[in-house]
């Protein structure tokens, strides 16, 4: 499984990618307006120094024309630039245009199987399902993953599923059960993968223990 981390922030991006386990970064117009950034493209680049994967670049257009110019200019940014494009009419041709062109494609705002059968067939290198959102209006997340893993493996589909709206350690759990090749986390969650309070009892008696055989 890959670790994605789900942010414009270049230090939590830095922090991550230190830790050795980071393999790319989604983001999106809400998040860079979170940091505050002014120069989209330049931002941009900044991550991709920051880290060895793919980072997804939102298109703002909603019509084919718009995403697709938009998707030629981002990928000239970084070799590392995936586009991410919407679970639209036009997004759907745009995905095939610019897949055609041999353009990495994340297609987002995945809510249903059949989307993500929509996508993969149109080229996208990623679909990415948004399980915490569909929590949020009562409805499980993880079974759309399942759901998508059975279908993609039933037909052989290379297209990766990239679980998107990740918002604690269970949903990072059940996806790697499920067979999400990807999950996308805010950097809290990255964090509390590797903390436990047992583990930090146990550290804390080791070195007391240590402290009192050295006198």
């Amino acid at each position: 499984m890959k670790f994605f981390i789900d942010t414009a922030n270049l230090d939590e991006i830095r922090e991550a990618a230190a830790m050795g386990v980071l393999d790319g970064v989604t983001t999106n117009p809400s998040l860079m307006a979170k940091v505050g950034v002014s120069n989209v493209t330049e931002h941009y680049r900044k991550i991709c120094e920051a880290v060895d994967g793919d980072v997804s670049a939102e298109v703002i257009s909603t019509d084919v024309d718009g995403m697709i110019k938009e998707g030629l200019e981002l990928i000239k940014i970084h070799e590392n630039i995936t586009v991410k494009i919407p679970m639209i009419k036009d997004g759907v041709k745009a995905i095939k245009a610019l897949a055609s062109e041999g353009i990495k494609i994340n297609c987002t705002l995945i809510f249903n199987p059949i989307q993500a059968l929509v996508a993969a067939k149109a080229g996208a290198k990623y679909v990415s399902p948004f399980i915490g959102r569909l929590d949020d209006i009562g409805q499980d997340g993880m079974e759309l993953i399942h759901d998508i893993r059975l279908i993609f493996d039933n037909y052989g589909m290379e297209t990766q599923i990239l679980a998107a709206s990740v918002r604690h350690n269970q949903h990072l759990l059940s996806c790697a059960k499920a067979g999400a090749d990807v999950v996308t986390m805010p950097f809290n969650v990255i964090e509390s993968m590797i903390k436990h309070p047992l583990t930090d009892s146990g550290l804390a008696k080791f070195l007391a223990d240590h402290k009192k055989s050295m006198g």
